[in-house]
């Protein structure tokens, strides 16, 4: 009995570890496979309620099983059960995806993991073995020991909890193996570009509107040219080689390449390999501070991009952006926007309603064009200006553009306007900042209806990241009718701006997930029609 015991013991103490394993790789998936981040969500992560809610059989079942009788080799493997149940793998918004990359770390980690055991555990029951041996010769009884168990209860407790630093091991033996795989297909990508010498390669980044100002771009210049851009966000070095290595066909003229960064030195490694003759900076503010540490890098990050831009060809600014507004020049800049006056190409009457945007554009001679787009929030028009600003100088009339632009489609969670039967969804869920979060609210409260915002606040904003959702907070208590906060803590900056600022505290719901804020939101009574503003959805490493 004691051996089919120990054998379900041992079986979901297995099941268990590995689940936690994968859910460890796919937390260092999120974080980009950035050791220095993946340190970070850890050092935020690792607090006692939840090490003890992923490790209950490392803190219980393991001693139990060590005592060694049958009662509590039963109690050992129910509490096996429950960590189970809290390890299991749940649905995520983006789940593990089992690259290559991360088949081979899973193996580094398997084979890590048996090594250590190996080392650790055999010299433990040798120096046990023999201790029991002296100690029987001198007329001591020997200690209490389960005959299956053999003391490797103490291995198997520092494995478990060491298991989210097995990771980092796995990461850095692998290192120079994912290191020269790496620069094989960055080479070959290279290669692949240079026989395209009559390719024009268009840049964009910024802190947000990159990926909407490719999506519209590609749009408008794809009624005169083949064009490829890069697909979803695959905005890092792989992410191009890869869009280039399996997409790029001889036949296409215009390649739209969007750089993201975490770093200093990011876009500048992009550039380094597609060499741009164009580049748009759409925005510049502090997206992801906790790794860059100061807005200055930031700023000298996304200009990489204008300074690997040739003098034959042409930088678009946002010159509604400060951050840009303010930085260096050169002699190729061509700027855009809805504010500023001295901006070369400038939407201006924009008007917003459930159909859309309208709004006035003039071309280098003072003609005067009417747009309209489906797409709603004055922010989307700013990006579609700097694309109208491209598609123009590259040779499309801006004639030409009055239907393309009609035409333009909403990217996917980037103030999204969906309808779903009896209410209206402003789908802003991609990612926030202060500036799109604020442009968003601005939208919403053009609405008639019963108008509700539903965020859990913005994130990796380092020092900055109370103020400026404080700040988001104060700005939204006369935008909505109702607030719905997702996650009581996390939120807790957004609450504090919206009750200092008058909002009634019996419309600021609290809840915990993203489900129970749409079950809230059902409840909420009134006759009017209900447009609800998604604002943010934490990625999982934030969950």
């Amino acid at each position: 009995m004691d051996i089919l015991i120990f054998g379900i013991w041992l079986a979901t103490y297995l099941v268990g570890a590995v689940w936690y394993i994968l859910y460890l790789m796919h937390m260092f998936q999120q974080n980009s496979y950035k050791p220095r981040e993946y340190g970070e969500w850890m050092r935020v992560h690792t607090n006692v309620g939840r090490l003890l809610g992923k490790c209950l059989y490392a803190f219980v079942s393991l001693p139990l099983a060590a005592v060694g009788n049958t009662g509590c080799l039963i109690a050992a493997c129910v509490m096996n059960g429950m960590t189970m149940l809290v390890n299991k793998p749940h649905k995520a918004k983006k789940p593990l995806v089992y690259t290559p990359r991360v088949k081979r770390m899973l193996v580094t980690t398997g084979i890590l993991y048996l090594l250590a055991v190996a080392v650790t555990v055999l010299p433990w029951v040798w120096m046990t073995a023999g201790v029991r041996v002296l100690m029987t010769s001198q007329g001591i009884l020997p200690l209490p020991e389960h005959p299956l168990f053999r003391n490797t209860e103490l291995t198997l407790l520092i494995m478990f909890i060491l298991q989210p630093f097995l990771i980092l091991l796995a990461n850095g033996v692998n290192h120079p193996i994912e290191k020269k795989i790496d620069r094989y297909y960055i080479n070959d990508a290279a290669r692949i570009l240079r026989e395209m010498p009559d390719l024009k390669i268009i840049g964009v980044t910024g802190s947000y509107g990159k990926t909407s100002v490719k999506y519209y771009l590609s749009a408008l210049l794809s009624t005169q040219f083949n064009v490829l851009h890069t697909p979803g966000n695959y905005n890092t070095t792989l992410g191009v080689v890869r869009t280039i290595r399996e997409n790029m066909k001889p036949f296409h003229e215009i390649f739209i390449c969007e750089m993201g960064a975490r770093e200093v030195g990011d876009i500048k490694e992009i550039c380094d390999l597609v060499h741009p003759d164009y580049g748009i900076i759409t925005s510049i503010g502090p997206q992801h501070l906790q790794s860059f540490h100061t807005i200055e890098n930031i700023v000298s990050t996304k200009f990489e991009l204008a300074d690997s831009v040739p003098e034959s060809g042409k930088v678009f600014l946002n010159y509604d952006n400060e951050y840009i507004r303010k930085a260096k020049k050169g002699k190729n800049i061509v700027s855009y926007g809805i504010t500023a006056e001295n901006e070369d190409f400038r939407a201006y009457d924009i008007t917003v309603s459930p159909k859309g945007s309208f709004f006035k554009m003039k071309d280098g001679t003072g003609k005067v064009y009417e747009f309209h787009t489906k797409l709603v929030g004055s922010h989307n028009v700013q990006n579609i200006a700097g694309a109208i600003a491209v598609a123009h100088t590259l040779g499309i009339p801006m004639e030409k553009l009055l239907y393309p632009v009609k035409q333009l489609e909403s990217v996917p969670h980037r103030l999204q306007l969906v309808r779903q039967g009896d209410r209206i969804l402003l789908d802003d869920a991609y990612n926030s900042n202060k500036n799109g979060f604020e442009a968003a609210l601005d939208t919403l409260a053009m609405f008639q209806e019963l108008r509700i915002l539903m965020t859990p606040g913005m994130v990796e904003l380092g020092e900055k990241q109370y103020d400026e959702n404080k700040e988001v907070g104060v700005y939204a208590a006369d935008k909505c009718d109702y607030a719905v906060l997702v996650g009581k803590e996390q939120t807790k900056p957004i609450q504090d701006g919206l009750l200092e600022s008058g909002f009634p505290a019996n419309r600021m719901i609290l809840v915990d997930s993203l489900q129970e804020a749409f079950r809230m939101v059902n409840a909420i009574p009134g006759e009017k029609q209900k447009i609800i503003l998604i604002e943010n959805d934490l990625p999982d490493n934030y969950a």
